[in-house]
């Protein structure tokens, strides 16, 4: 029985990873277009901005490096480009995790939109003036505008599961 214990805390803990390495290689799946417009919910984005937030200690930076290169193998972009986005996003949230007091949805909320907007101007500014890549800059704000809006339904349902992870370390640690 302990084995079972053991082995469905130490999934657990590295569920946010798999989450993660989910969405990155489902990341197809959540691409529209609407009125010619390419749309797409960036949920990777969340995801680490949420768990960087939250518990750092759950994601290490190798796994969001490999993350933004399998990113970059299935969206056909130049290898590194979502490894940097990523990196930034970690980067931003761990200013924002040293400098906020209290942390609430709402404060999240806005630190993200300036993270993704950030995000989004660096990914911009590599694409176009180093790589000479066209990209509609209509679609790429409308993708950001996209991903800030459904950023609380994902935060909470991360939330949700992170307390059922944090209950599962601390029955683990009481035993």
């Amino acid at each position: 029985m302990s084995i079972i214990n053991k082995t469905y805390s130490s999934f657990l803990t590295i569920f946010p990873i798999i989450i993660l390495f989910i969405s990155v290689l489902s990341n197809s799946i959540y691409n529209f277009t609407y009125d010619e417009n390419y749309l797409s919910f960036n949920i990777s984005y969340i995801i680490i901005f949420f768990w960087t937030l939250k518990r750092p200690k759950y994601f290490g930076y190798g796994f969001i490096f490999l993350a933004g290169i399998l990113n970059d193998v299935i969206q056909n972009n130049p290898l590194g480009i979502s490894s940097i986005e990523y990196l930034s996003i970690c980067v931003l949230t761990g200013f924002v995790r040293t400098r906020i007091i209290l942390q609430n949805l709402i404060y999240d909320w806005i630190f993200f939109l300036i993270s993704i907007l950030i995000v989004g101007s660096i990914n911009y500014i590599i694409l176009v003036y180093v790589f000479n890549i066209p990209i509609v800059y209509k679609s790429l704000i409308l993708g950001l505008f996209a991903t800030f809006l459904i950023y609380p339904i994902i935060a909470k349902i991360l939330s949700w599961i992170d307390n059922i992870v944090q209950v599962s370390i601390n029955d683990k640690k009481s035993k």
